[in-house]
């Protein structure tokens, strides 16, 4: 590193103050163990296993699992035998990891891109570290409402109600670890993707993101299996219902601190550094911008780590729901440990599927492209998505005809149909999504057009159309496949269980997951493909001297500069439109399985399905005003995310046009600039994160305090308008960015006022796609899962006469929420008063670039643009446009 590079001047006055977040977390934890020191000072009169109305208390953690070696099943083969077989699947599937990671590790890599990966890794991991110790503190406020509910009301002893607060430990430590792993991947394979682009060939910039990712997903998959076969196979079955529950709460707040502070994170470091690209006409990925570091830290801490930690919740979570309502609904506990084997059963053989496809498909993509000069990045992976799909389709049906034939009346096909619903769903909602998210989508298209001549505005409007229209085809498609399992449920499942239409819409979320490591592994080739685009550029291993000669020398051939930069945006806008079509996947088996996890809260309020279902109507007011105050959090929630993304860019713009060095000295931004950038992303999203998730944790208390009934509808609520909203925000934020992707490997178009247009387009959708829609998955999950406890607590409360305290705690709690909805607003919006923001009349202010020591804007010429008319996106070519602002203003004029 130069010397130039070093002791810029920074401003942290931009930076909110550390101590004084740390002193109102603090205060925070204070006050809600005050409230439960109140509340158990109310429940202190007793404790025991019910209620004095009657109302069993303690839910799923009173669950005790049969004796699964008691049925035979193939070959006389016992349950206990039969699931001991996944364990092998398990730690096949993460030799698989191991191996794949090494194999990445040892791919030939240019010093020069190795560096900035490791640069890379390292912020990541300083932000994870940091995200730790912000999970602990959360931790413990879940941990000690955990621990007074079991404790002092439900009255277990003190190992059981270790267990549950260990195994919430080691869900929460599940997520944080998976999502760690698949940074380290990722940051390996970034660089080795952005070298292997040199050699001119398109097959390995292609096999590189896919084989880390499906080393994530097999990872992710295998342990999650793993933990939860352990609980079956070698803890006794009266604790099993403690350490599901446990590990269900831990892992969903993990997954939901990591999903929406790393959404939060990325786009505040994404739209950060796009804008100068319109303010100082620079590069994409220019070395010189502080904040491209951050953004490549933010394609991790977003596009890494939050899914990897939501898909191992989503896994666990769904598991969960399932063996729940098994041992609820299901009577005879032979045909428990009959459904229970058979399920983990088919889990561990879609692991295999997913494998076998994985294999098949790398072999036809080698075959075909190993020496081509061109590919369609997105043929291999969808080709992949739909032979997993077809494989476990196929995996399904031979699996159950040989585990569950003596269940009586076609049960093996009946079941087997209705997991085949949720598994060609996981193909067919990518091939939706394509429709509004690639860059061969005539919506994406449109946006394009539209901003051609509408310039930000049409580009925004358009992207909200394909948004809104997803959400109908989506939507249908995923009613359309829950109406099929739905009515197969109908044709004799309900000799089996009680509300059989509820267990096939959880056998729909299984299905949904059953391809998981594709589907993790699709997703996961984004953040890849979006970093080795950035390494390549940070690295500016082109101004090297003597560099092609270096690697010649080195690497044994001549690199083809021009050709490894086309492919590795081709290869991002491949990334993008994947990292879209696993957002619907996962959000579509949240809701889905949230039905399960809801039938469990019905079940134990109407005494199983005996008394009290009137309540499940509109004509019972507080199941209404229920449904309604869902959609009322939902769009506060998606207001917070954006709020906080908006701050917080806000502060690195100012940071970044305050110090970025555009002069001819400087070749790249210093590692202390780029750091400062990375440690303001870092603080609004903990900021933003701390608001956002403890007004979600209040309103759980609080709305489960008010009336079950209330909260169930809320629940459902919040389930189907999350639902929609996320579909709709994931997609228009995807065409957006796609949009931007043909202006600039399609049109060639960079630098125009159409690619500006884009740009701003595309920050637009940015926390649409990557902050608010992502999180709403695990909110949803965790206020279901935590509202198991807290409804359980208010009706055990109320049945022992303490009705007038649990109505204070509701409106304590209800208050405590709306501080900080308020907060998520005015203690996060940007501060400077409004005339900081413009120039008095007359005054004539030094233009933004030419104060930064950057050139002053520039409009492009005639040949600033070259592009293909009517290439194969089907867009014209851009017009030509002059040179001065009179000549622009009369084209418009002229239309």
């Amino acid at each position: 590193m130069t010397d130039h590079h070093r002791g810029y001047q920074t401003r942290v006055s931009a930076l909110p103050a550390p101590p004084e977040t740390r002193r109102r977390t603090r205060v925070l934890l204070a006050a809600t163990l005050g409230l439960l020191a109140t509340l158990l000072a109310g429940c202190s009169a007793g404790a025991g296993a019910s209620s004095s109305a009657g109302h069993s208390i303690g839910g799923e953690a009173n669950l005790s699992l049969p004796d699964l070696s008691q049925v035979d099943f193939v070959g006389g083969i016992n349950g206990k035998a039969l699931l001991a077989v996944g364990l092998v699947v398990c730690l096949l599937g993460l030799l698989f990891g191991v191996v794949t990671y090494a194999q990445l590790r040892k791919l030939p890599v240019h010093r020069s891109m190795h560096e900035i990966s490791e640069l890379i890794y390292s912020t990541c991991k300083t932000y994870l570290q940091t995200q730790g110790r912000f999970l602990l503190i959360l931790w413990a406020i879940i941990g000690a409402v955990i621990f007074a509910y079991y404790k002092f009301l439900v009255g277990f002893g003190w190992g059981r109600v270790s267990i549950v607060l260990l195994f919430s430990l080691i869900g929460m430590a599940g997520s944080y670890g998976v999502a760690w792993y698949g940074i380290r991947v990722n940051t390996f394979a970034n660089s080795r993707a952005a070298f292997a682009s040199l050699k001119g060939k398109p097959y390995p910039v292609h096999s590189i993101p896919m084989r880390s990712g499906m080393s994530v997903g097999m990872v992710l998959i295998s342990v999650e299996l793993f933990m939860m076969l352990f609980i079956l196979l070698f803890l006794p079955g009266e604790v099993a219902g403690s350490c599901f529950i446990g590990f269900a709460i831990g892992e969903s707040l993990g997954a939901s601190v990591l999903r929406i502070a790393g959404g939060i994170f990325t786009k505040i470091a994404d739209i950060g550094s796009d804008l100068m690209k319109i303010v100082f006409k620079i590069k994409e990925d220019d070395a010189r911008n502080p904040g491209v570091i951050a953004d490549c830290t933010g394609d991790n801490a977003g596009d890494s780590v939050g899914p990897s930690a939501d898909g191992f919740e989503t896994y666990g979570v769904t598991g969960v729901a399932l063996v729940t309502f098994i041992l609820l609904g299901v009577h005879d506990v032979a045909t428990q440990v009959t459904l229970l084997v058979w399920i983990f059963v088919i889990r561990a053989v879609l692991v295999i599927a997913s494998a076998v496809s994985y294999f098949i498909n790398a072999a036809l993509t080698r075959a075909r492209y190993a020496e081509a000069a061109r590919m369609d990045f997105e043929a291999p992976l969808s080709n992949l998505v739909w032979l997993t799909s077809l494989m476990s389709i196929a995996f399904t049906y031979v699996t159950s005809w040989l585990v569950i034939p003596d269940l009586g009346g076609g049960m093996w096909w009946k079941l087997a149909t209705i997991i085949s619903c949720g598994t060609l769903a996981g193909a067919l909602i990518p091939e939706l999504v394509k429709v509004f998210t690639s860059t061969k989508s005539r919506h994406v298209q449109e946006v394009v057009k539209s901003s051609r001549q509408g310039g930000p505005s049409l580009n925004i409007l358009s992207g909200l159309v394909a948004g809104n229209f997803s959400g109908y085809w989506v939507g249908i498609a995923i009613i359309g496949l829950m109406a099929v399992a739905y009515g197969i449920s109908t044709t004799g499942l309900d000799a089996l269980m009680l509300a059989p239409s509820v267990f096939s819409f959880g056998l729909v979320a299984f299905g949904f997951l059953g391809m998981g490591p594709v589907t993790i592994a699709v997703d996961s080739y984004g953040p890849v493909t979006d970093n080795a685009q950035s390494v390549y550029e940070l690295s500016t291993i082109e101004e090297i001297d003597d560099i092609d000669a270096e690697i010649e020398r080195d690497f044994g051939f001549r690199p083809e500069w021009e050709s490894a930069k086309l492919m590795l945006e081709e290869n991002d806008g491949a990334g993008n439109t994947f990292k879209a079509t696993a957002k619907p996947v996962l959000i579509g088996t949240a809701v889905v399985g949230a039905t399960t996890m809801i039938f469990s809260i019905i079940m134990g309020l109407t005494k199983g399905m005996t008394e009290g279902i009137q309540n499940l109507s509109l004509l019972h007011p507080p199941f209404l005003l229920g449904l309604i105050t869902g959609g009322a959090m939902i769009y506060w929630f998606t207001g917070g995310t954006i709020q906080a993304v908006t701050t917080g860019s806000y502060r690195a713009v100012e940071y970044i046009r305050d110090n970025i060095r555009l002069d001819d000295t400087v070749t790249r931004a210093s590692e202390t600039d780029s750091k400062k950038v990375v440690e303001i992303c870092t603080q609004y999203a903990q900021k933003g994160m701390l608001n956002l998730f403890l007004g979600i944790f209040f309103a759980t208390l609080a709305f489960a305090f008010i009336e079950p009934y209330f909260f169930i509808g809320y629940l459902v609520s919040i389930a189907v308008i999350g639902l929609y909203q996320a579909i709709f925000m994931a997609n228009a934020g995807g065409a957006w960015d796609n949009a931007k992707k043909i202006v600039e490997t399609d049109l060639h178009a960079k630098g125009t006022a159409l690619h500006d247009a884009t740009i701003v387009g595309d920050t637009v959708g940015d926390p649409y796609k990557d902050t608010s829609s992502v999180a709403l998955n695990p909110v949803i999950k965790f206020t279901t899962l935590f509202g198991l406890l807290a409804v359980e607590l208010g009706v055990a409360l109320t049945g022992r006469g303490f009705g007038a305290l649990v109505t204070v705690l509701a409106v304590v709690f209800f208050l405590a929420s709306a501080f900080f909805v308020y907060r998520s607003f005015y203690g996060m919006r940007i501060t400077s008063s409004l005339e900081d923001t413009g120039v008095d009349e007359g005054d004539e202010e030094e233009p933004i670039a030419e104060r930064a020591g950057a050139p002053a804007l520039a409009v492009p010429g005639e040949d600033a643009v070259s592009a293909r008319a009517d290439d194969a996106s089907g867009i014209p070519a851009a017009p030509r446009r002059s040179v001065t602002t009179d000549q622009r203003a009369v084209q418009a004029q002229e239309g």
